[in-house]
C-alpha cells in the first residue's frame, strides 16, 4: 500500500520539480507487494516473445512445399489420365492377335509397340486395379488410343464369343467377297481370302479335279464370322453352304435335268446372276443360254467380258480382249463361273423357261421351233425384251436406245 510523504510548503520556482522527484523516490522505496498484486516477469519466466518477421520465412517455405507437392500430384494425375484415355483415338478398329501363352505383360508391350496404347506400364497397373484379364488366344478388334477400359473389355471377351455379321450379295466375285470381308471384319485379310479360294486342299464336291478356283462355289449369304475364324475356315463354310443349297435345289441331278454337270450348271447360274435384274427374267435368260449352246451359237453375254477385263473397262475395251471369257469371240461356256450365284439363279439354271408357243407374237413368221435366242434391256427396272430372230432383236435394241437405256 502506498503512503504519501509529508510535503512542507516552499516558495522556490523549482520546488515543484524537486518535490515530484522526491515523491517518485519515496514511492519506489515505500512500495511493497500485496497478495492481490500479480507481476509477470517475462524475462525471469524464460519465455521470450517471437517476432513474426522471424516466423514468416519458415511459413513461406512450408507453404511453397505444400503447393509444389499439390502441383506435383496434379501433374501425376493429369499424366495418368492422359495415358489411360489418350487423345487422337480412332473410330476404326484394327486387328490384334493374342498368341498362345501370352501374358498381360507381353500383350501390354505389344499393344504399346503397335500403337494401341501409350504406356505398357500404366496398362498393366490399370488392369491390375480392375481385377485382371484372362487372355484367350485369337483375333481381337481394337481401336488405337481407345480408353484402356474399353481395350481391357475387348480383351476380356474370348474371340470365340464375338461375331461379325458379313453379307455377301448374290453375284459377288471372289475378289469382291475378299474386299467385303476385309472391310467388315477388319482382321481378315483380302489376299489371304483369295488364296484360300484357290486352295486345292479345301474339299468342294462341285469343283472338277482339273480346277483349283472356287469361283462360283461360295454361296452368297449373310454369315456370322467368329473372332477366331481364319480366312480358310470362312471359305470352307461358304463352300459347304453352296453344296447344301445345291442339294436342296437338285444340283446333284443336273445331268438328268439339263444335261450338264453341276459345275457347268453353276457356270450358267453365274451368268444368269450377273445378267438378270428381275425375277421374271432369270428362267428366260437360262433358256436363251441353253438354246444357243444347243445351236452352236456364241453366247455373246456382256457380263463374261467384264469378268476378265481390268476394272473400269468400257464395253468396247472389254470386247476387244482375247480371253477365254470373251463369249463374243469363243463358243461355249467360260472356263469357270463368273460370279457366285444365289439360290434363285441356281434354280433358274436347273429349270429354264419353256420356249414361246407358236402363237406368241414373237413367233410370227418364224419357222418351227420358235426359240428364245436374244434379249436386251427394255426398261429402267432392269427387265429385258426377248426375241426369236435377229431382226426382232435389232428392233428391240433401237427401242431401248431411243429410251436412253443403251449408249
Amino acid at each position: 500500500m502506498f503512503k504519501p510523504p509529508f510535503n512542507s510548503p516552499s516558495n522556490s520556482p523549482i520546488d515543484p520539480l524537486i518535490n515530484s522527484a522526491r515523491e517518485e523516490k519515496q514511492i519506489a522505496e515505500n512500495w511493497h507487494d500485496d497478495p492481490w498484486d500479480i507481476v509477470v516477469d517475462v524475462v525471469e519466466s524464460g519465455v521470450e516473445p517471437r517476432d513474426f518477421r522471424e516466423v514468416a520465412p519458415m511459413f513461406r517455405v512450408v507453404l511453397i512445399a505444400v503447393v509444389c507437392f499439390a502441383l506435383f500430384l496434379g501433374a501425376i494425375g493429369l499424366w495418368y489420365l492422359h495415358k489411360v484415355n489418350p487423345s487422337g483415338g480412332s473410330n476404326i478398329g484394327v486387328s490384334f492377335t493374342v498368341n498362345e501363352g501370352d501374358s498381360v505383360s507381353s500383350v501390354s508391350s505389344r499393344l504399346e509397340s503397335e500403337g494401341f496404347i501409350t504406356s505398357a506400364g500404366v496398362f498393366r497397373w490399370y488392369v491390375g486395379r480392375k481385377g485382371g484379364i484372362e487372355l484367350a488366344p485369337g483375333y481381337y478388334t481394337i481401336k488405337p488410343h481407345d480408353h484402356m477400359g474399353n481395350i481391357m473389355k475387348v480383351l476380356s471377351i474370348p474371340p470365340s464369343a464375338t461375331f461379325v455379321k458379313v453379307t455377301f450379295p448374290e453375284g459377288f466375285t471372289i475378289s469382291q467377297m475378299a474386299k467385303r470381308i476385309a472391310e467388315k471384319t477388319l482382321r481378315l485379310n483380302a489376299d489371304l481370302f483369295k488364296q484360300a479360294a484357290q486352295d486345292p486342299t479345301i474339299e468342294a464336291a462341285y469343283r472338277p479335279a482339273t480346277q483349283t478356283s472356287l469361283e462360283g462355289l461360295l454361296f452368297p449369304d449373310t454369315y456370322q464370322i467368329s473372332g477366331d475364324e481364319s480366312e480358310s475356315q470362312v471359305v470352307t463354310r461358304m463352300v459347304q453352304l453352296m453344296e447344301r443349297v445345291g442339294r436342296q435345289e437338285g444340283l446333284d441331278k443336273s445331268q438328268d435335268a439339263v444335261g450338264l454337270s453341276p459345275y457347268k450348271t453353276l457356270i450358267i447360274a453365274s451368268m444368269i446372276e450377273r445378267e438378270a435384274k428381275t425375277e421374271g427374267d432369270r428362267a428366260k435368260i437360262a433358256r436363251v443360254i441353253y438354246n444357243r449352246l444347243e445351236l452352236g451359237m456364241k453366247l455373246q453375254i456382256d457380263a463374261t467380258l467384264y469378268y476378265a477385263a481390268p476394272e473400269g473397262s468400257t464395253f468396247t475395251q472389254a470386247k476387244e480382249l482375247d480371253t477365254p471369257y470373251n463369249t463374243y469371240l469363243y463358243k461355249g461356256l467360260t472356263p469357270t463361273p463368273i460370279a457366285n450365284p444365289g439360290r434363285a439363279s441356281i434354280a433358274a439354271a436347273l429349270n429354264p423357261a419353256q420356249d414361246p408357243l407358236q402363237n406368241d407374237p414373237i413367233c410370227k413368221g418364224v419357222a418351227k421351233p420358235c426359240r428364245y435366242l436374244y434379249y436386251v434391256l427394255s426398261d429402267k427396272d432392269g427387265s429385258h425384251a426377248f426375241a426369236a430372230t435377229l431382226a426382232q432383236h435389232e428392233a428391240n435394241i433401237e427401242i431401248s436406245r431411243a429410251a436412253g437405256l443403251l449408249p
